[in-house]
């Protein structure tokens, strides 16, 4: 999904858009399975006596209820959260009602390091780490292919043509 381009500077463009890893919607799911399973099996509980209308009801309200706060919610902040290399910033936007952003210009980029654990690692992710111009280090969780990011923002923050190599070129001359 391409990064809405009114959101761009002229000249500015995508070099990476990112949503948070897939591992942070493994617990909704998993709670989305529970709930599920759980509201059958109360459901089956209740399907014999006089009042398992009123039951049913309450069951398939309280189940609705579950869904939404643990399963629907966070797949919602996780589709609502991205994280954009542009040409000429870092951008990160979250949130649904409260939306919150964070540009950081690649010229106030100081130094990028990444870090990942062993099951960030076998799970392709990790969380980049932007010294900027601020007080503190800014840390990015659940990047996906957390060292392909670091290796291109570190390319975006260095492309200055100057700096390039050119085979058979002394100190900028021919």
């Amino acid at each position: 999904m391409a990064y809405p381009d009114d959101l761009l500077s002229s000249g500015e463009h995508v070099v990476i858009h990112r949503h948070p890893h897939w591992k942070v919607l493994i617990f909704p799911v998993f709670w989305l399975l529970v709930v599920v399973a759980l509201g059958t099996y109360l459901a089956g509980l209740v399907a014999d006596q006089s009042w398992a209308s009123i039951a049913l009801i309450a069951l398939a309200v309280i189940g609705a209820v579950l869904v939404l706060w643990l399963t629907i919610a966070p797949l919602v902040r996780w589709r609502t959260t991205h994280f954009t290399l542009t040409s000429d910033r870092v951008m990160y936007r979250e949130g649904v009602f409260k939306r919150t952003g964070l540009d950081i210009p690649l010229a106030r980029v100081n130094s990028v390091r990444f870090e990942h654990s062993f099951v960030d690692r076998l799970l392709g992710c990790g969380t980049l780490v932007i010294e900027s111009a601020s007080d503190e280090p800014l840390e990015f969780d659940d990047i996906p292919s957390v060292e392909k990011v670091h290796t291109m923002l570190y390319r975006e923050v260095n492309d200055n043509p100057g700096d390039d190599y050119h085979p058979g070129v002394v100190d900028g001359r021919a």
